[in-house]
């Protein structure tokens, strides 16, 4: 895998950089609702300013907007970060995705993002995967270096790719396969157990792709609606009855999964086992949340869905390293090379 040069290799001292973080954060009413990953982009700005850079101008997308949408504007976000690292050398520029060229990764709108900058410093590794103008389009105009937190989640995650301590323990949830298959045959092949939950469950329940055996839920929270007050029972997965939805794994799966985990040294999870967002059909994902904290593993959780549960549950610190990026983490556990990282030279 390539090891790009660390921004602590760069000179930052008097030069006007330009820092590719990723604030997209949920906004409600107009303010941030979870500043997480504003939180994580911290020290890498802090390290710049602290060996004396004449001026940081931070960029990055924020959701998916069809223009100029005012609802997405980086403001509520720049207000944000201002409040956790007051400094008036830090200025946040608006919403890259504002301009139709950055997803075309098109040179002109790299070549004004660059523009009177010395240094570009990326940091955004939820956005690596994409070969937009401002993850590699800057970066063939400016001298390229990883941030702090980049340079961490290729250490973290690169870990799962070489020799893990055993038994190794992959979980595996959400709404399709599709989305996961490559990560599932790339580090399904080589983890000693692989549970799935989820909707996911049920596709390959009824087709596996994989190529090796999966431990798939032995009961089911069913529902009469997907609804979150629809009325709910558990039953054996056979016995779904007719026109009904798993929402959720069941009790036994629940215990057998965290039996699992509890005997993991390595373990990485991805995905939720259920439709979590409703509380009774959030227990399964709470049950292997906190089966992932109480182990003594090295363990990894990616994707949106899982960290939010972490936080949720407070235990965001219990696990080995929560990745701040959904498909990157998984495009790299797949084996695929990330343009916004290989853009950068080797140190």
């Amino acid at each position: 895998m390539n090891k790009p040069r660390s921004v602590r290799e760069a000179d930052a001292g008097g030069k006007r950089v330009l820092v590719r973080a990723d604030l997209n954060v949920p906004l409600k009413d107009g303010r941030v609702a979870d500043d997480t990953r504003i939180r994580a982009a911290l020290p890498t700005l802090r390290y710049l300013l602290e060996h004396d850079a004449a001026g940081l101008a931070v960029c990055s997308h924020l959701g998916r907007p069809k223009g100029r949408d005012p609802t997405l504007s980086i403001e509520p976000v720049r207000r944000r970060l201002l409040v956790l690292l007051a400094d008036e050398r830090i200025e946040v520029l608006e919403n890259t995705r504002f301009d139709q060229g950055e997803t075309k990764n098109d040179p002109e709108f790299a070549r004004r993002l660059a523009e009177g900058r010395d240094l570009f410093v990326e940091d955004a590794f939820g956005s690596v995967h994409r070969a937009h103008a401002s993850t590699v389009g800057v970066a063939e105009l400016l001298p390229a270096y990883a941030g702090l937190l980049l340079e961490r989640e290729l250490e973290e995650l690169g870990k799962l790719l070489g020799e893990v301590e055993r038994p190794f323990v992959l979980v595996s949830g959400g709404a399709k396969v599709e989305d996961k298959l490559g990560v599932l045959r790339n580090l399904g092949g080589r983890a000693d157990m692989v549970l799935v939950g989820g909707k996911m469950a049920e596709q390959l329940r009824a087709e596996n792709p994989l190529g090796f055996e999966v431990e798939l839920p032995r009961d089911v929270v069913a529902a009469a609606a997907f609804a979150a007050d629809a009325e709910a029972k558990v039953v054996p997965y056979d016995a779904l009855p007719d026109g009904w939805l798993g929402l959720d794994i069941g009790p036994e799966t629940r215990e057998a999964f965290a039996a699992e985990l509890a005997g993991a040294r390595t373990i990485f999870w991805n995905g939720p086992m259920g439709v979590f967002e409703w509380p009774r059909f959030a227990e399964g994902t709470r049950a292997v949340a906190e089966a992932v904290a109480r182990s003594e593993a090295y363990s990894v959780v990616g994707g949106a869905d899982s960290a939010r549960a972490l936080r949720e549950l407070g235990l965001e610190d219990a696990v080995s390293w929560l990745s701040t990026g959904g498909g990157a983490s998984l495009e790299l556990l797949e084996g695929k090379d990330l343009p916004g990282v290989a853009v950068i030279p080797e140190t």
